[in-house]
């Protein structure tokens, strides 16, 4: 009988690790040019992409970024059995036309900036599982794209308030795979290990809508922190776990705003992040040198920090755990000029250091 995963109310164990083969990052100038710049993989100085236009380059971008994990991990598109990816825009139509043309079986997903922690969720589920020997998880954001979707055209010239985020033009993906990955052949494939390890997907806590009614488009920090709160503290309850457990928890894109929230909620139910908490919104751009008012967001914010930052630091042995939680506020055009709320979500996902033989 195969032992039961299930932990908990919403989380998942692994007892066989899944491990992260490889990971790629691509940004373009402005990420560049942040405290994180000399970790991305790829600096694109055109914005386009060498596209026509904005949604192009997004998919373009999307597209690159997968290919270069692909490249990384040493396998061929055909070895990699699904594809989980997704992004901001209507139909996810960044990844349809971007990733889902290279040819792998393919999930399209929407969880807006929390889609990396879906995606290796359910990347992670699968290997575990047995389902897939190794698979493909990807997300992007462009600034572009996402003014003109979800916010006033560049052109009009709108005032943004501080508590307003800057959407990350970049792409993160990971392949994940059911064995440890080989150690780098120089001048060929780099994949993510080191003599001194590896890092492994050991479990995950799917997250929960959660609402307190915000409807400002321009606070995501506030839209998402309660859902930061809620799937935090049942990932602690789940695993019977304190922050102390973990030397760092990395939220996706709440910023300085949504930071503050969520560290208040916390400490009401009695739980301090303070000294391990960092935002991947936070940590891409420079707040002193850089206009981005609350900091970073999009679902290529938490990817390309997760997959140049936090992944390459766990395979050397940093952090020798971490947990990974991506935030999403969901709203889409039409629910916003109906006046509805905007509900959050937050995805969890433990990442470990792993020891393993040369």
């Amino acid at each position: 009988m195969i032992p039961s995963c299930m932990q908990g109310a919403a989380s998942l164990s692994f007892p066989i690790p899944v491990y992260v083969q490889s990971c790629a990052s691509i940004v373009s100038q402005k990420e560049a040019e942040g405290p994180l710049g000399k970790h991305f993989d790829m600096v694109c100085p055109d914005p386009k992409f060498g596209e026509d236009t904005w949604e192009a380059s997004e998919s373009t971008l999307q597209k690159d970024t997968a290919l270069l994990a692909i490249r990384k991990s040493g396998l061929s598109i055909p070895e990699i059995r699904l594809a989980f990816a997704g992004d901001l825009l209507a139909q996810t139509s960044a990844s349809s036309f971007g990733i889902a043309g290279i040819g792998i079986p393919f999930y399209g997903l929407f969880g807006a900036c929390s889609t990396m922690g879906e995606a290796l969720s359910l990347g992670a589920m699968a290997v575990s599982a047995g389902y897939a020997s190794h698979v493909l998880c990807a997300t992007s954001s462009h600034f572009a794209t996402a003014e003109k979707e979800f916010r006033f055209p560049l052109g009009y010239g709108s005032q943004r308030p501080a508590s307003a985020t800057w959407t990350v033009t970049g792409s993160g993906a990971c392949v994940l795979g059911d064995c440890p990955p080989a150690l780098p052949v120089p001048g060929q494939s780099a994949p993510l290990r080191t003599e001194k390890g590896c890092a492994v997907i050991q479990g995950i806590t799917t997250g929960k809508l959660i609402d307190y009614g915000m409807k400002d488009s321009l606070n995501m920090g506030a839209c998402m922190a309660p859902a930061a709160c809620d799937t935090i503290c049942q990932n602690l309850f789940d695993f019977g776990r304190s922050p102390d457990d973990y030397d760092c928890i990395f939220t996706g894109d709440l910023g300085t705003v949504g930071q503050r929230i969520l560290q208040d909620l916390l400490l009401e139910k009695g739980v301090d992040i303070s000294r391990q908490h960092q935002d991947c919104g936070m940590l891409i751009y420079d707040s002193k040198a850089q206009d981005t008012h609350a900091g970073g967001s999009g679902c290529g914010c938490a990817a390309s920090v997760l997959t140049s930052f936090i992944l390459p630091g766990v395979a050397d042995g940093k952090w020798n755990r971490v947990l990974f939680v991506p935030t999403g506020a969901l709203l889409s055009k039409v629910s916003f000029n109906e006046g509805d709320t905007i509900p959050g979500i937050a995805h969890a996902v433990i990442i470990e250091h792993r020891e393993v033989q040369p």
